[in-house]
């Protein structure tokens, strides 16, 4: 490179210092472009059609080949939600028939569905835990209630509030010093004086969208306690899968199964959640400030690490591509555009045109990251401040 003030450098470095001048909201347009063509992103939502293709069965179950093709209703739920926002009515009607069917005993409104499905020791397909995932539960209910309202069908409105009406009798709790909160399934986390939670089964905005369409429940109480579980459980200002709290001591670095928590799967989905809201909504703000101790490690690497542990040491720098575009909204919130466009980066160049998906095996739990992010990179849907979901429609 040439050295010295020639003209064309000084015409560079003007452009260079009008680009970072830029509205944020012009440069998420401009991001929002450059991915859909990278995508090849259409009205039709061609990524969650490759992702049906590829993981759901023709009867409305969701395949995780990571776990022995089984069927989680994490995994049911997800792909409801990414069925409305892509207007794929018949597949949601599946998803919804298929969960109904097979984990909640034939009525979803009477029964919290069984978080496992697969098959046994013995080579029988069928549950093989029947302990509630409350975050499924809780994005299976708002996907139910906003079908209705986007669709206009009261059967899945009718069963959206009978599904959250079972969750507040059996997976919410009000306890002294905690307030109102979210068990992660209906038994087996309370032991003694013992109560564990996962943050990243509270996204606000989910929260806030069933308050809406059941105002008499406990989801704007949930909604407001989740800045501060966050912020108690969150050491080093980075998320932990799981935290502990006991009535004498407070919040304790402990998971379920008696291990040390770490930062690692499970808890890439809060950065996600936080990014996702509006910046109106006010517990935003504090979210991002409870949690920029992953914007410090990024700054600092090109990917962000698998694996955490509570003091801070990384336990696993490599990890996989879903958690680079869960951090993409997140980054975006933030301000860090150039923290955003390194994982935008990342995730673009594991495309795989041969699959139309990503990585050379697509993982299943990658792709849900991907989709929730690059749906909402390209604003085919957002969240209202009240936690509506607004979705992008074909008018032509």
């Amino acid at each position: 490179m040439r050295r010295g003030g020639s003209k064309e450098a000084g015409e560079v470095l003007t452009i260079y210092q009008t680009v970072i001048r830029w509205d944020w909201s012009l440069r998420m347009v401009m991001m929002a472009a450059i991915a859909a063509l990278q995508l090849g992103a259409t009205e039709s939502w061609d990524l969650w059609e490759r992702y049906a293709t590829r993981f759901m069965s023709g009867g409305g179950r969701v395949i995780d080949p990571g776990i022995r093709n089984g069927t989680t209703s994490e995994g049911q739920a997800y792909a409801m939600f990414f069925a409305l926002v892509a207007n794929d009515r018949k597949r949601f009607a599946q998803l919804l028939d298929w969960t109904e069917k097979n984990l909640a005993g034939g009525d979803l409104g009477s029964h919290l569905p069984s978080w496992s499905w697969g098959e046994s020791a013995g080579g029988r397909w069928g549950v093989l835990d029947d302990n509630s995932a409350s975050d499924a539960d809780l994005w299976m209910a708002y996907s139910l209630l906003e079908a209705g309202r986007h669709w206009n069908e009261a059967r899945f409105s009718a069963l959206g509030r009978r599904l959250a009406g079972r969750i507040a009798s059996s997976e919410v709790e009000h306890l002294p010093h905690l307030g109102t909160v979210l068990l992660p399934g209906y038994r087996d986390f309370k032991t003694g004086d013992r109560i564990f939670f996962n943050v990243s089964y509270l996204p606000v905005q989910v929260l806030s969208g069933i308050a809406a369409h059941c105002p008499t429940g406990p989801w704007r109480n949930l909604a407001g306690n989740v800045p501060r579980l966050v912020k108690a459980s969150s050491p080093r200002a980075l998320a932990l899968d799981w935290s502990c709290y006991r009535s004498g001591p407070g919040f304790v670095i402990e998971a379920p199964d008696g291990k040390k928590a770490v930062a690692s799967y499970d808890a890439i989905r809060v950065y996600l959640w936080a990014g996702m809201l509006p910046k109106e909504v006010p517990v935003q703000a504090e979210l991002l400030r409870s949690l920029s101790g992953m914007a410090r490690i990024v700054a600092h690497r090109s990917i962000p690490p698998a694996i955490v542990d509570s003091d801070g040491v990384i336990r696993n720098e490599h990890s996989s591509i879903g958690f680079s575009a869960a951090l993409i909204p997140f980054f975006a919130a933030r301000g860090e555009d150039h923290l955003a466009a390194r994982q935008q980066h990342r995730v673009n160049a594991a495309f795989n045109r041969a699959t139309g998906l990503y990585g050379a095996t697509p993982a299943y739990y990658d792709h849900n990251l991907i989709l929730f992010s690059n749906g909402w990179l390209e604003k085919r849907y957002r969240f209202d401040s009240d936690g509506g979901l607004r979705i992008r429609r074909n008018t032509e």
